[in-house]
Order: structure tokens, then sequence, then C-alpha cells
């Protein structure tokens, strides 16, 4: 009896837990919380929210891992900003900017920790066709193995503003 209890209590935690992570996973979710319309925004100017080839993607293609483990880091790591709006810590659009340095900075630390993977889910470097991107970005990408450097080490400020502190150098899509 205590077996099948404890398997009926699994199941419902595990559906439970699946689904809290699909919804809190979603841009709905993510712009909800209303200083998240200052990156939302930016972000809906860029090409990865609208182009000539009509592929948009979502906050959790670039903010959230794929792969089950760093994507529950990733949520207890979120879990900050979401601290920060229900204590009032970046809930007007002057706190936000204060803190959005700090913010950046985690997240671009976090993406050239994991080589960019979120971009890579996307945009695989081996499938590129060299010949058909501008000059830069070919010597760039022909030397992204041997350079020690990733994806948003370039591509800084292409779907949201870069940081005042770093280089922005993005290019079309």
């Amino acid at each position: 009896m205590v077996l099948v209890i404890g398997g009926i209590l699994g199941i419902l935690f595990s559906l439970g837990f699946n689904t809290a992570m699909k919804m809190t996973s979603t841009t709905e979710f993510c712009v909800s919380c209303h200083e998240m319309d200052i990156p939302w925004e930016n972000f809906k100017a860029t090409a990865h929210y609208e182009n000539a080839h009509g592929i948009s993607v979502d906050c959790k293609d670039c903010h959230i891992p794929q792969e089950t483990i760093p994507k529950m880091i990733r949520k207890v790591e979120a879990a900050r900003e979401v601290w920060g709006h229900w204590t009032g810590i970046i809930d007007t659009p002057e706190k936000y900017a204060a803190h959005r340095p700090a913010m950046q900075k985690r997240e671009l630390d976090r993406l050239r920790a994991n080589d960019s993977q979120e971009c890579r889910n996307c945009h695989e470097p081996d499938r590129m066709v060299l010949e058909d991107q501008p000059v830069a970005a070919q010597k760039a990408h022909s030397t992204l193995k041997d350079s020690g450097k990733t994806c948003i080490d370039c591509h800084n400020g292409l779907a949201h503003d870069a940081p005042a502190d770093e280089e922005e150098m993005s290019f079309e899509l």
C-alpha cells in the first residue's frame, strides 16, 4: 500500500513539476513582470524576433538550456530576477537600469561558460556557408574553433543592447 501511494505521489509530483517547468518557460511568463518589458521591447527590434526568413525565437530559446540538469540550474538562478521583482529591487525602469549591467554580466558569463550552447541549438557552425557571409564574419567563423571565443563574444548585442563596457559587434542574419 505504501509503495502504491508513493508511486502515485511520485507521478503527481513529476506531472506538477513538468507543468511548472513548461509554464515558467514561456515568453508570456517571462514578460509578465512589468520590468521585463524593457528587454522585451528591445528584443522585438532585432532579427531574432522578426526577419526575412520567418524564424523567431522566444525567451526560453536563449535563456533556458534544453538539457534537464542545466535547465534546472538556470531556473534556480532565474529565481533571483523573480525575487527582485517581488521585493521591489528591479520593479521600476530606474531600478532595472541600475541592476541591468550585473544581470547582463551574469548572463554573458553563463553563455561564455557553456560555449554559447543556446546559440548553437539553432546555429550550427559546421553547417555555415562561409562564402555567403561578409568577409569579417567568414574570417571570424573560420577560426572559431581555435580562437577560444564563443558566439556571444562577437554577437553580443544582437538580441539585446550590449552592456556599456563591452563592444557590440553584431552582424546581420
